[in-house]
């Protein structure tokens, strides 16, 4: 007979309290929140007449830059449970979502129309506070951050370079397609190093499958780019509500710097 509560523990509750891999349930399960919470993001922007523009895409990077150093606080083992999973994929980002939001619409109310700085710093501050617990952890392999911007910047650096050429990259000239593409090209360098170089696994499962596949993380990199580039040109061509395509691509800068933080972390500091 089927259990349902063990079909919910076998497939939600246990991969975050065990911290395993994803699996093709609680993938899609996610991926169908995440589009449901941007458009619940909409929907408050408009409640509220704000609108979601480049600029407040922007300062909203360094709220990614909390998140992704936070979840490294649990890499750690410095938060026990059950504190410890609200800091564990995916609990963590309604965690940080909650607290981004509360803080965007807070510094709005006390700054103003010009509070973009402030909710910019604010969100800085978060990142500094965490790493600097996680500095009394200490470094191990400090390299490892050069190495993956490195990577990153070599990669998006050749693509630009390949753009002058190809007129039908022109959207690349976004600056927000390209620092999402510049954000998923560190992921895939963070994942490269961390599979190839130091034995970490890949927790995703088409990534995985095509890991194993091919028998190295390089394969991430023609991986992101073939599902990047046409998608974004296709948001950019259908998507006319700036608000809905600048959440959109928010989303995605998060999907490609929140891996790539935390990973980059966890190896330079062995956790």
């Amino acid at each position: 007979m089927f259990d349902l509560g063990e079909w919910i523990y076998r497939y939600y509750i246990d991969p975050i309290i065990y911290d395993t891999s994803y699996n093709p349930v609680d993938t899609v399960t996610w991926a169908i929140v995440l589009g449901l919470s941007i458009l619940v993001l909409v929907k408050l922007f408009r409640h509220f007449d704000l609108v979601f523009d480049e600029r407040l895409t922007q300062c909203t990077i360094p709220f990614i830059l909390a998140g992704a150093s936070l979840r490294v606080v649990e890499d750690a083992n410095l938060v026990s449970p059950p504190a410890s999973y609200l800091l564990i994929t995916p609990l963590i980002f309604f965690l940080v979502f909650l607290l981004t939001s509360a803080l965007l619409l807070l510094t709005r109310k006390i700054l103003g129309p010009e509070f973009y700085r402030g909710y910019a710093a604010v969100g800085m501050l978060w990142t500094a506070i965490n790493l600097i617990v996680l500095s009394t952890v200490g470094f191990q392999h400090l390299w490892v951050i050069a190495a993956v911007f490195a990577l990153g910047t070599a990669i998006t650096g050749g693509l630009l370079v390949i753009r002058r050429g190809l007129p039908a990259l022109g959207f690349l000239d976004n600056k927000l397609n390209l620092m999402i593409i510049y954000a998923h090209m560190l992921d895939a360098g963070s994942t490269y190093i961390g599979v190839d170089w130091f034995d970490y696994y890949e927790k995703h499962v088409v990534p995985t499958f095509l890991i194993d596949l091919a028998g190295t993380a390089v394969v991430m990199f023609p991986l992101k780019l073939i599902i990047l580039l046409p998608v974004l040109s296709m948001i950019d061509r259908s998507i006319e509500d700036r608000t809905l395509r600048n959440i959109t691509k928010l989303a995605l800068i998060t999907l490609g710097l929140a891996p790539a933080v935390r990973n980059t972390l966890r190896l330079a500091f062995g956790v």
